[in-house]
């Protein structure tokens, strides 16, 4: 998974085009990294399930 494809993903979970996203552990690190140079950062929740795998969502406030 590429920078890109992560800055995708985080436009669907923003816009609403996506409800979540499963991030699995060993996408973990590269996903993390994109998403904490987000501005809207706080916004985006992350879940994280047995195995390592951690469940995205954006918080519409």
């Amino acid at each position: 998974m590429n920078k890109e494809e992560i800055e995708a993903i985080i436009g669907k979970l923003r816009n609403g085009e996506m409800e979540q996203y499963e991030v699995t552990k060993a996408e973990f690190p590269a996903f993390r990294e994109v998403l904490i140079k987000q501005k809207d950062k706080e916004q985006i929740r992350g879940e994280a399930k047995k195995g390592g795998g951690v469940v995205y969502t954006h918080v519409h406030e």
